[in-house]
């Protein structure tokens, strides 16, 4: 397991290009969002999402979202009508998971056996640059049901080596999971209250 310091304002592209190669190994790196440290693999590796539940100690009941780079990139893995692009473009990127209804080809242990898939575009330069050749997972780093830890420190101290690769961008003070948003209902709903949860209603009230 390896520990490298980033910058999250201006990623070196030395360090980048370590953790794609990683990524593309089927390999797994714990990453900087826009709201806490995610932990990441290549949604098309069967065995690396096995791997995220294994080191997560998770239920394979639960799903787990994706990050992207961008809106556009959203068509990949998921159905977006008009209405729903439009809500999607005014939170992200931002500290938003937009669920969706998912692609055929999508792997079913990814959502669970679920029809939907969560979609984050977190305002984080590292996690963009990652997901940019594929899709990552977007889970926080931790174990099922414990704290989710603010450091880098905090991350090696609960997972330990499960991982093979820990992007240190410092620590996350006092920071929240992300809004959940149901984007599959008529009207949209939040379905878990996080980081800018605040401004939601406000962005659904304008483009009524």
């Amino acid at each position: 397991m390896k520990l490298i310091k980033i910058n999250p304002q201006k990623p070196e592209k030395d360090k980048i290009e370590l953790a794609l190669h990683v990524l593309r190994k089927g390999g797994v790196v714990v990453y900087p969002t826009d709201t806490l440290y995610g932990i990441g693999v290549n949604i098309f590796s069967e065995d690396a999402v096995e791997r995220v539940f294994s080191i997560k100690k998770r239920s394979r009941s639960k799903p787990l979202s994706v990050c992207l780079p961008k809106v556009e990139s959203i068509s990949k893995v998921a159905y977006m009508d008009s209405k729903t692009e439009k809500i999607a473009r005014k939170l992200l990127p931002g500290p938003f998971t937009l669920i969706l209804n998912k692609k055929e080809g999508i792997s079913s242990t990814l959502t669970a056996g679920e029809a939907k898939i969560g979609v984050r575009i977190p305002d984080s330069k590292v996690s963009m640059e990652l997901s940019r050749e594929f899709p990552v997972t977007a889970t926080s780093a931790n174990i099922s049901g414990m704290k989710v830890p603010e450091s880098p420190e905090g991350v090696y101290k609960q997972l330990g080596g499960s991982v093979d690769l820990i992007l240190n961008a410092g620590v996350f003070k006092e920071s929240l999971p992300s809004t959940v948003v149901d984007l599959t209902c008529c009207p949209p709903s939040v379905i878990r209250r996080g980081s800018g949860v605040e401004i939601f209603d406000e962005i659904i009230e304008k483009i009524k």
